[in-house]
């Protein structure tokens, strides 16, 4: 599909091979969880995830697609303590709030830095944020329910599902389009990257228009009438009247004038 669009060019997609069963399961041990079973799944199928497109600009092409999963090796715990840190360094559990409000009604619980979650970098997102796994349940022995969310450069948290195979699917419905996970928060993409999504996905940028309107979408240019070439007749001007009482006032106000002139400079001898 990539491939076929308008000015696409070099769609490149690393084939990784599958994780070794007892990777993930050293992996399960040394953090204390169990994977969920779709991302185990999808671990013994292929040891991450990684394709990338550019576009086409002058001839020159711009990497502008990037579509990432992180490997085993790479599925990092976001937070943890490191033994290079100096003792009274901030960390990200400072940035926690009693009075950060709680999941009520349809907006979930919100992950916490400290020890009440575990929090794994699925996708680092070409630095515009995090899509992360969250295990929000840490204490006192770690729930298997997981969901993903996306962290962004402010460090506040965005809901996006509650199963790796449906932030896959999303993944791949985006193309992985620069800032797409931006459109699941509530101040929405940059202006530069929604240019980008009318280019190549203008039904997922704009789904309120799409249940207004479902014609909003078709292209209801002829493209036959367009560019259908048309021979102009040349138009011509038409001349307006001469005005004869007017060209013969304005030509007794010149005469006048020319005389008044002339007396003056001879009143001046």
């Amino acid at each position: 599909l990539l491939e076929t669009s308008p000015g696409v060019a070099e769609v490149t997609f690393v084939e990784k091979e599958p994780a070794e069963r007892h990777t993930i399961i050293s992996w399960e041990q040394k953090n204390s969880c169990v994977l969920p079973e779709d991302l185990k799944n999808f671990y013994l199928m292929t040891d991450g995830f990684q394709m990338t497109w550019s576009v086409k600009t002058d001839d020159t092409p711009m990497p502008l697609g990037s579509m990432v999963i992180n490997s085993v090796s790479k599925l990092c715990r976001l937070g943890g303590s490191s033994m290079y840190t100096l003792p009274n360094a901030p960390t990200l559990a400072d940035l926690e709030d009693d009075t950060d409000e709680e999941g009520n009604g349809d907006k979930p619980e919100k992950p916490h830095f400290d020890s009440r979650s575990l929090i794994f970098e699925l996708d680092p997102c070409n630095g515009n944020g995090k899509v992360c796994l969250v295990y929000k349940h840490a204490e006192p022995v770690v729930s298997p329910d997981t969901e993903i969310w996306f962290l962004d450069r402010a460090l506040y948290w965005h809901f996006l599902t509650k199963t790796f195979t449906a932030y896959y699917r999303l993944l791949i419905t985006h193309l992985g389009l620069p800032q797409w996970q931006y459109a699941f928060t509530s101040y929405g993409v940059s202006p530069q990257a929604k240019q980008w999504f009318n280019m190549y996905k203008p039904i997922t940028i704009n789904t309120a228009l799409l249940s207004e309107e479902a014609d909003s979408f078709v292209n209801k240019l002829d493209p036959n009438k367009v560019f259908k070439s048309k021979n102009k007749t040349p138009v011509l001007k038409k001349k307006q009247p001469s005005q004869p009482g007017c060209s013969q006032k304005s030509h007794t106000s010149m005469t006048s004038a020319k005389t008044s002139s002339l007396a003056g400079n001879s009143s001046r001898k």
